[in-house]
C-alpha cells in the first residue's frame, strides 16, 4: 500500500510537471496566432501523446501553421445539416492520419495537408474538424468592404485570378484593401490576354440570345443584332457607373467611361449593322472585358437584372417607336406648305398671268452686274419668306441704292415671286428673279448631284421604301434634298460670272443691321466667310461626316469646328482661282452611295470649303431660333442677322410665338392678298 501511494504521488507530480510544460509551450503559440486556448480536456496526458518534445522548434512551427490555418471565428457545435453530422462522424473517429502522420484539416471547403508527427486526442480532433467546417461556412459568407457577399466558390476563383494564395483572414484583408483602393483591376489585368477572346465570343452570343429571349415584344432581324449587343453593353455599363464612384473604383470608372464613349460613337447615327464602323468588334471585346472585370468584384442579382432588362428593353422599344412617330409628325408639320401660303402663291400667280405685259419688268436692271455694289444671292420657293429677307435688309441699309438682290426659284413659284416684287418693288434697290430651269448649263452631265438625284438609288430611297421602316430617319426624306435649289450655292461663280463677291442668304433669316460692312471684310485668301459654331457639340465635324470611312478619317479632323450656312460671304474671284466647284464635284462623286455623309448641303460644304473658311464675328449671325427655346433676348437684339434654322419656322403654326414677332414685323399685312389669304401676325 505504501508503495502504491508513493507511485500515485510520483504520477501526480509527473502530471503536474507535464501540464506546466504544455502550458509553457502552448501559451506563446496562442499569443502568436491570436487564437483562444480551448479548454483543457482529459486529465491523463502522457508523454507519448505528444510525440517528440513540444519545445522542439519544428513542432512549434507546425503547431503555429495549424493554429493559423483556421479563421478565429466562433461556431455552433450543434449540427444543422447533413454536412455538420458528417463532420461529427469524422470527429468521432479522430483525426485522419496519412502515411507520414500528416493531419488533414478542412479550410474553406478544400483539404490542406499539415505534415508533422503530432497527435491530438479524440475531443481535440472533433473540435478541429468542427472549427474547420464552421469557419469554412463563415468564411463563405464573409463580406467585402462594399457589402457584397463573396461565396466560397467566388472566393476561390478570385484568389486564383488575383494571385492571393492565402485567402484566410490575411487574404481577405488584402482583397478588401485592394478593392477599397481601386487597384484590384491591376491584378485582374494579368488575365486579360488569355480571357479576352473567350469572353467576347461567349458573351456576344449570350447577349444576343438574352436580348431576343428577354424582350418578348421585339424580334431583331439579322441586320441589327450587333447594334442590340452594343446597346445591351451600354445599358450594363450605365448600371455599373451608378455605384462604382461611391466605392473608390476610380480606375474602373475611367476605363468604363472611355469604353462607353467608344460604344456611343459607334452607335451614333447607325440603325443597321452595315452602318457600323469596321472596328466595332474590337470595341465590343474591349467593353466586354471591362464589364467582366467589374462583375468579378461586384456580384449582381441575376434574376432581378433579367427582369429589369426585359422591362427596359420593352420600354426603350416603345420610346423609340414614339420618338419616330413624333419626329415624322414634326417633319410633316415643318415641311408641308401651309394652306395660307399656298393661297398667296396661287393669288399672285393668277395676277401675274392676267396683268398687262408692260408691267412685268423690274427697274435698275443696269445694276445687276455691277461688281462695285452689294449683291445678295437668295434661292427660295417661299414668296413670303423671301419678301421678309429683302424688306428687313433694305429697312436697315444705310444706302439702299447700293444693294442688289438676285432671287432664284423654281418654275412653279416663278410667276408668284415676280408678281410680289413687281407689286411691292424695293425702294431704290435692284432686284432680279430667275428660275432654275433657265440654267441650261446645269444638267446631269455637268453636275454629279443632279445625276445622283435622278439615279435608281435615290428613287428607291424616296419612293420605294416602306414608310414604317424603323431604321429610316424621316429628316432625310425632306423634299428639299431633291430640289436643285438646295445645291445652287455651290455654283455661284457660274450663276454670277461678272461678280467678285456675293453674300449668300437663306430665306429663313431676318436682317436687323446694315450689312454693308461685310463687303469690306478681308477673308485672308479664303473663299468662304462664315460664323463658326464651336459652342455646341453637334456642330463638330464628326456629327456630320462618317469618320469610320478611311477617306474621311484621313483628310479631316473629327473635332474641327463646323460653321453655319444662312449668311455667308463668298469671294468668287478666289473661288474661280482655286476651282472650288471641281472640289465639290469630287466629293459628291465619292459620296454617290451616301457612305461619307447623309443627304444635305452642310456636310458637302464642310468638305468643299475645308481650310478655306474665314471665321466671321459671332455677332453677325445668330442661329437657333427655329429649335432653341432659351435664346438670350439680348443676343437676339445685338445680332446683325437672326436665323430660324430648324423645324419651327416663324411662318408655321408650330413656330415659337416668343420669336415670331422678330420676323412678322417685316411682313406687309396690309397687302390685299395677305388679308384675303388670312395671313395674320
Amino acid at each position: 500500500m505504501a508503495a502504491a501511494r508513493r507511485w500515485r504521488r510520483k504520477c501526480r507530480t509527473r502530471d503536474a510537471v507535464l501540464a506546466l510544460l504544455i502550458a509553457s509551450v502552448l501559451a506563446p503559440l496562442a499569443l502568436y496566432s491570436g487564437a483562444p486556448i480551448p479548454p483543457f480536456s482529459g486529465p491523463a496526458l502522457t508523454g507519448s501523446a505528444f510525440g517528440p518534445d513540444p519545445s522542439n522548434l519544428i513542432s512549434r512551427n507546425e503547431a503555429g501553421k495549424r493554429l493559423n490555418a483556421l479563421p478565429q471565428d466562433t461556431f455552433d457545435p450543434v449540427p444543422k445539416d447533413a454536412s455538420d453530422t458528417g463532420a461529427n462522424n469524422v470527429g468521432d473517429q479522430g483525426t485522419q492520419l496519412g502515411q507520414n502522420g500528416g493531419i488533414h484539416q478542412v479550410v474553406m471547403g478544400s483539404n490542406i495537408e499539415m505534415s508533422g508527427e503530432s497527435r491530438v486526442s479524440k475531443d481535440s480532433g472533433v473540435r478541429n474538424v468542427e472549427e474547420a467546417k464552421v469557419s469554412s461556412h463563415d468564411m463563405s459568407k464573409r463580406k467585402r468592404a462594399d457589402g457584397v457577399v463573396i461565396t466560397s466558390e467566388e472566393g476561390a476563383q478570385l484568389t486564383k485570378q488575383s494571385g492571393l494564395t492565402n485567402f484566410g483572414a490575411a487574404g481577405d484583408n488584402k482583397v478588401r484593401a485592394m478593392h477599397n483602393a481601386g487597384d484590384l483591376n491591376v491584378q485582374l489585368d494579368k488575365n486579360d490576354e488569355k480571357s479576352s477572346q473567350q469572353i467576347t465570343d461567349s458573351t456576344s452570343k449570350e447577349s444576343g440570345a438574352m436580348i431576343t429571349s428577354s424582350n418578348t415584344g421585339y424580334s431583331p432581324t439579322s441586320s441589327d443584332k450587333t447594334i442590340l449587343v452594343l446597346k445591351d453593353q451600354l445599358r450594363r455599363a450605365k448600371g455599373y457607373i451608378g455605384f462604382l464612384p461611391s466605392r473608390g473604383n476610380h480606375g474602373f470608372v475611367k476605363d468604363l467611361r472611355r469604353r462607353m464613349r467608344d460604344i456611343q460613337q459607334a452607335l451614333s447615327g447607325t440603325t443597321i449593322d452595315r452602318q457600323l464602323p469596321k472596328n466595332v468588334h474590337k470595341k465590343i471585346r474591349a467593353m466586354e472585358l471591362i464589364l467582366a472585370k467589374i462583375k468579378q468584384v461586384h456580384d449582381n442579382c441575376a434574376a432581378a437584372i433579367d427582369k429589369l432588362q426585359t422591362n427596359l428593353h420593352w420600354t426603350e422599344n416603345q420610346l423609340e417607336a414614339n420618338k419616330q412617330e413624333a419626329t415624322y409628325a414634326a417633319q410633316v408639320a415643318a415641311k408641308a406648305l401651309p394652306k395660307r401660303l399656298h393661297c398667296l402663291a396661287l393669288r399672285l400667280t393668277n395676277e401675274y398671268y392676267t396683268s398687262s405685259s408692260n408691267n412685268k419688268h423690274f427697274p435698275y436692271q443696269d445694276k445687276l452686274e455691277d461688281p462695285k455694289l452689294h449683291h445678295y444671292a437668295l434661292f427660295s420657293d417661299n414668296v413670303l419668306a423671301a419678301a421678309v429677307v429683302v424688306n428687313s435688309t433694305l429697312i436697315h441699309a444705310k444706302k439702299p441704292a447700293d444693294h442688289v438682290f438676285h432671287i432664284v426659284t423654281d418654275k412653279l413659284n416663278y410667276a408668284a415671286m415676280r408678281m410680289w416684287f413687281l407689286a411691292n418693288p424695293p425702294v431704290k434697290a435692284a432686284i432680279q428673279v430667275q428660275k432654275v430651269e433657265d440654267f441650261t448649263w446645269l444638267n446631269s452631265s455637268y453636275s454629279p448631284v443632279l445625276k445622283q438625284l435622278a439615279s435608281q438609288f435615290m428613287i428607291n430611297y424616296y419612293f420605294h421604301t416602306p414608310q414604317n421602316k424603323p431604321d429610316r430617319n424621316p429628316k432625310f426624306r425632306n423634299p428639299k434634298y431633291l430640289s436643285i435649289l438646295n445645291h445652287l450655292r455651290f455654283y455661284l461663280p457660274e450663276i454670277f460670272p461678272k461678280l467678285n463677291k456675293v453674300l449668300f442668304v437663306d430665306d429663313d433669316i431676318v436682317v436687323q443691321q446694315d450689312l454693308s460692312p461685310l463687303w469690306s471684310v478681308d477673308l485672308k485668301g479664303r473663299v468662304n466667310g462664315a460664323v463658326k459654331t464651336c459652342g455646341e457639340i453637334f456642330h463638330r465635324f464628326d456629327r456630320y461626316l462618317n469618320f469610320s470611312n478611311p477617306l474621311i478619317a484621313k483628310k479631316f479632323d473629327r473635332r474641327a469646328c463646323g460653321w453655319a450656312y444662312g449668311m455667308n460671304m463668298f469671294d468668287l474671284s478666289e473661288w474661280r482661282r482655286q476651282n472650288i466647284t471641281a472640289v465639290y464635284h469630287y466629293w459628291q462623286e465619292q459620296n454617290e452611295h451616301r457612305l461619307l455623309w447623309k443627304l444635305g448641303t452642310l456636310p458637302a460644304g464642310l468638305v468643299t470649303f475645308w481650310n478655306n473658311t474665314f471665321p466671321l464675328d459671332r455677332s453677325w449671325h445668330l442661329l437657333g431660333l427655329g429649335y432653341k427655346r432659351d435664346v438670350n433676348p439680348k443676343d437676339i437684339e445685338r445680332a446683325a442677322v437672326i436665323h430660324y434654322n430648324g423645324n419651327l419656322k416663324p411662318w408655321l403654326e408650330v413656330g415659337m410665338p416668343k420669336y415670331r414677332n422678330y420676323w412678322s414685323k417685316y411682313v406687309i399685312f396690309d397687302h390685299a392678298f395677305i388679308r384675303e389669304c388670312h395671313i395674320h401676325p
